[in-house]
């Protein structure tokens, strides 16, 4: 594994660490890849239940490195920067969406460009105080990627999305919370221990109910209310012949903790 993705394993929770601070954890082919690989490695991990992403240094992540070989203007023929979207940023906003277990992002520090918008796919996003999330690519003539016009727009509408692609002017933490654009705000020195708590409170719980509930959630940005209703119909029935809420049951009425095995 590159050393741009640091992997760390405890219980049932894995913790990657964006692993480039002297580049504020931007994006280079390499770290692509190796984020790539840590996450279909988690996702065929049965002892992994919970996954928490954050960025080493001061910073979470600036987006895309510039100087990177995969982006940087050329003279003549430029660099197609759609292809770079198809083949690493894309793949990576839909594996974050898709992966069956939650995902915790704990935002320390700017996350500006790519590297905000992709925090932004975490399924619960927690961020220091001092955090700040930048929509720059205005600045060097571009639009929001990274499923960026998308999120902002279902998160807090045309107004707001517009003004903060546009303008490409620091949104605080706490503005971003104050907004419903992340869960939760905590002093700095507190991030990662609050960020591994909830993650081992997560993976204690019923995986296949938790990934059941991520999907409902995703399905239903762009679902009727007929649709969702016949789409919680069959996730509950789903779930409803599974081990995990025989057990749910079986310890509430019996007044004691569930022993859930993630797998049903």
């Amino acid at each position: 594994m590159s050393e741009t993705i640091l992997v760390e394993k405890s219980g049932g929770v894995t913790m990657l660490t964006l692993n480039r601070p002297e580049r504020l954890n931007s994006f280079t082919l390499e770290m692509h890849q190796a984020l790539a690989d840590a996450l279909n490695e988690i996702a065929s991990d049965d002892h992994c239940r919970a996954v928490v992403i954050t960025g080493a240094g001061r910073g979470f992540c600036a987006g895309q490195d510039l100087s990177d070989r995969a982006v940087a203007p050329k003279t003549g023929t430029p660099n197609d920067l759609g292809e770079s979207l198809e083949l690493r940023y894309n793949p990576l906003v839909r594996r974050l969406r898709s992966l069956p277990k939650p995902i915790i992002v704990a935002v320390n520090g700017v996350a500006a460009g790519a590297g905000a918008n992709l925090a932004l796919h975490g399924d619960i996003v927690i961020a220091a105080q001092s955090a700040k999330f930048i929509q720059s690519f205005a600045k060097i003539g571009l639009a929001p990627d990274s499923g960026g016009t998308w999120t902002l727009t279902h998160l807090l509408g045309e107004a707001r999305a517009k003004g903060l692609a546009m303008l490409a002017e620091p949104l605080s933490a706490e503005q971003a919370c104050a907004w419903g654009l992340i869960w939760k705000v905590v002093q700095d020195e507190y991030l990662l221990s609050e960020a591994k708590t909830m993650a081992a409170h997560l993976a204690l719980q019923s995986t296949t109910a938790l990934a059941a509930i991520k999907q409902s959630i995703h399905n239903a940005a762009t679902a009727t209310l007929d649709a969702q209703l016949d789409h919680e119909r069959d996730t509950q029935r789903r779930l409803g012949f599974g081990k995990d809420y025989a057990e749910g049951v079986d310890a509430f009425m019996h007044k004691r903790a569930p022993h859930f095995t993630g797998r049903g």
